[in-house]
């Protein structure tokens, strides 16, 4: 039941995020062929318009908007004559998630190792320079680290290439400047949960009875002191994905950030409204899958919906 019961809650989401991102883009003063009024003739304006819904009642837009989205269908963008909103996606995403992908495993093999690392040495050089990384990465943004990564490591000192995309090598740079943040705060969420845990008794009662240090931190420490780590991950995902906007924009990666980026600049309301229902069911979607994730983590944990 509680599982249906999400499953059902995710679909309202959904659609309460679709119809909010709706009635935002209509309180928008004007429409994307506003700027072209005193441009093109007024009868050439209202077939435009009529291709695009836009002449039609409020609720009229609204109803065809959920079936657009019902079928999978986002419509024509209206800055491309011949590109739909699905072209774009099709394009772009693929691009922004092998970044956004890249960027996760990097923040959480870093982040937890270093947050391990910490907590085993805890009060000691390793711990406090873990946490010198770890205050750094969360107050430099990667609107600030990105260019310095441009200047110093691709321009000044030629080791990386910039302002292009094809190979491994060019996902480099973005991915750091990504991942830096994120990676910093599960170092900071993992060595708080490592440590509460290691001074757990039963933790102790292992180390008593000779149980090796691997086996200790790996087998018992790890897997429960990752929980707090494994709630973070949802926001982390959404963070990620739409975190590449601005790393798209800053090293021009023609990924579907950028084209959103631009969008929102060309008033281009079907690739806005589309580019934001598709992010969103991604995120609905991902902490679903981690609410589940929880009963295989921790078998101790039951899926339940008493209590709610």
């Amino acid at each position: 039941m509680y599982i249906l019961k999400r499953f059902l809650t995710m679909f309202l989401t959904i659609w309460v995020i679709a119809t909010l991102t709706f009635v935002i883009m209509k309180c928008i003063p004007g429409d994307p062929f506003a700027s072209d009024a005193n441009v093109l003739p007024k009868e050439v304006l209202e077939n435009i318009r009529a291709k695009y819904n836009l002449d039609k009642p409020i609720p009229v837009q609204y109803a065809l908007y959920l079936k657009n989205l019902v079928t999978f269908d986002l419509g024509p963008s209206t800055q491309s004559e011949t590109r739909t909103v699905n072209d774009i996606i099709a394009t772009g995403f693929p691009i922004s998630a092998t970044l956004g992908l890249q960027a996760i495993v990097l923040a959480l093999f870093f982040g937890l190792l270093l947050g391990i690392i910490a907590a085993l040495n805890h009060n000691r050089f390793l711990d406090y320079t873990a946490m010198v990384i770890a205050i750094i990465g969360i107050s430099v943004p990667s609107f600030i680290l990105a260019p310095l990564l441009i200047k110093f490591v691709a321009v000044k000192w030629r080791l990386l290439p910039v302002a292009s995309w094809g190979t491994w090598d060019h996902t480099i740079l973005p991915c750091i400047a990504l991942a830096a943040t994120p990676l910093a705060v599960v170092a900071r969420f993992m060595r708080s949960s490592m440590i509460e845990v290691m001074n757990q008794n039963y933790m102790k009662t292992a180390d008593a009875k000779g149980l090796s240090t691997t086996k200790l931190v790996i087998k018992h420490g790890v897997r429960n002191a990752i929980l707090p780590v494994v709630t973070f991950i949802g926001p982390l995902f959404a963070a990620l994905l739409t975190g590449t906007f601005v790393i798209e924009k800053i090293f021009a990666i023609p990924g579907l950030g950028r084209y959103f980026v631009d969008s929102i600049f060309n008033r281009d309301y079907p690739v806005i409204m589309g580019v934001t229902v598709f992010y969103s069911a991604i995120l609905v979607v991902t902490l679903f899958l981690i609410d589940i994730s929880y009963r295989i983590i921790d078998p101790r944990i039951k899926l339940s919906s008493k209590g709610d």
